[in-house]
């Protein structure tokens, strides 16, 4: 049985600068079903889902919906919903977490100062069900924010409803990876390129990975540990537009730099189908990435069932070193073929 998934990897389809944009997530804990627009088709109250939407709409922050691995009873509970807000730029990561019965509360948060990293944007409603309200003053108590210190977050793609790929290959990966001790696994409802699959996304860090097994996901989760990223089957960096993405792992693939948060992308300039992206070092070396948008060819399905298509890609064509330091200069030098 042929699928998007299939003949994505048929075609050696590249992975570099495909993952979705989020500079900050905002992961709301639901189990039972999910439908295709999971926000507003779950046992998440409609309304709240549409508000958070709503809310979050061209704030830099991502809302999703996770549960843990296993069988999903379509079951009503009254369990607290896990949730946890995660900034991903480099330098400046980090997860913040609180358990709520009412998700309503989080229409209070202020979804401009999270999008930009601030931790200050993490207010909540006031409750109607007993909850605390304010800030963290307790160490795991309902309704207080705290600082996340576990394992990376680990959110593995597996909503079938928006594409059976994502089902078919995504929810085994989910499962063995929390049954072989990846503490911080979570299946999440969307994030985007359901023909890379599995794909998965590590957060605080934000990289975002595709056609992932459970032993590259353990190599990526103990170099992140050692404050490395592993480039192999990544793509991208969500803190950063797309063609930042691919410029960033051009410029580790050039230098061999592999520190999480020795690059960022300093500034993009242009429109598509080109843009010129400058890529900083926190030596202070940078560069000058050209990056340019094409049609996949041949055409290929973007997810099963759908017509064939040539799905925009982003193409780097040319690095130029704009700044250098002494020991930078001749690290590019020898990286150079």
């Amino acid at each position: 049985m042929s699928t998007c998934a299939t003949a994505s990897r048929d075609l050696s389809e590249p992975l570099a600068g495909t993952a979705a944009t989020a500079p900050t997530w905002l992961l709301v804990e639901q189990p039972g079903p999910w439908g295709t627009e999971a926000l507003t088709a779950s046992h998440l109250d409609p309304a709240v889902g549409r508000a958070l939407e709503r809310a979050a709409k061209d704030t830099g922050v991502r809302v999703a919906l996770i549960r843990r691995p296993g069988r999903h009873a379509d079951l009503h509970t009254g369990a607290r919903h896990r949730v946890f807000v995660a900034h991903t730029r480099p330098g400046r990561s980090w997860i913040r977490t609180t358990a709520l019965t009412d998700p309503g509360r989080l229409r209070a948060l202020d979804f401009a100062a999270l999008g930009a990293g601030d931790p200050a944007g993490l207010t909540l409603a006031a409750p109607d069900d007993g909850e605390p309200s304010g800030r963290p003053t307790a160490q795991g108590a309902p309704g207080q924010w705290e600082e996340y210190t576990g394992d990376p977050l680990v959110l593995v793609c597996t909503n079938g409803k928006r594409d059976r790929c994502c089902a078919i290959l995504g929810r085994p990966l989910a499962a063995e990876l929390a049954a072989s001790g990846v503490d911080g696994t979570w299946e999440v409802t969307h994030i985007g390129g359901h023909r890379f699959s599995p794909t998965l996304v590590v957060l605080p860090h934000g990289y975002t990975y595709g056609r992932a097994t459970a032993r590259s996901v353990r190599d990526v989760l103990a170099a992140l540990r050692d404050g490395r990223v592993v480039t192999a089957g990544c793509r991208g960096r969500s803190a950063w537009e797309r063609p930042g993405q691919a410029a960033e792992l051009a410029v580790r693939a050039i230098t061999g730099e592999d520190g999480a948060d020795a690059l960022a992308v300093a500034r993009t300039e242009g429109a598509a189908p080109t843009w010129s992206v400058t890529v900083a070092h926190r030596d202070g070396r940078e560069w000058r990435v050209s990056v340019a948008q094409v049609a996949s060819a041949p055409p290929r399905p973007e997810s099963c069932g759908s017509a064939l298509g040539s799905p925009a890609r982003m193409e780097v064509v040319g690095i130029r070193v704009t700044r250098t330091t002494g020991q930078g200069a001749r690290a590019v030098a020898a990286a150079r073929p």
